[in-house]
């Protein structure tokens, strides 16, 4: 014995209910929650936008390094040479400090006047 199936409901289906009014707090609670936490995460102390900053400035002060390093071999290099050569020193006197050998003559030229 087997029995048919039950007929479908004929017409029209009945409405969908309207959420609870709590359920719909809730999904808003939930939703304002949400973001907030985005937005810190973004713009927040450890957020995405000082993530960023800190990785420029660590790029300008690595670069500020390198200046640095390459300057101090070149201040070492000169000390060397300072120390080794004594043309170097001759060199250096005569441009930083104007000196000249004795017998030799200094000619300053000057450019004329444009009239």
């Amino acid at each position: 014995m087997s029995e048919a199936p039950a007929p479908a409901p004929s017409g029209p289906s009945p409405k969908p209910t309207a959420p609870p009014r709590r359920g719909r707090f809730t999904r808003y609670l939930l939703g304002f929650i949400a973001a907030i936490l985005l937005a810190d995460a973004i713009v927040g102390e450890k957020g995405l936008l000082s993530l960023i900053k800190a990785r420029r400035d660590f790029q300008s002060v690595e670069q500020a390094l390198h200046e640095s390093r390459q300057h101090n071999t070149e201040l070492r290099e000169q000390a060397r040479r300072l120390r080794e050569d004594a043309k170097a020193v001759e060199e250096v006197a005569r441009r930083e400090l104007g000196l000249i050998k004795p017998g030799e003559k200094l000619f300053i030229v000057r450019e004329a006047e444009k009239k």
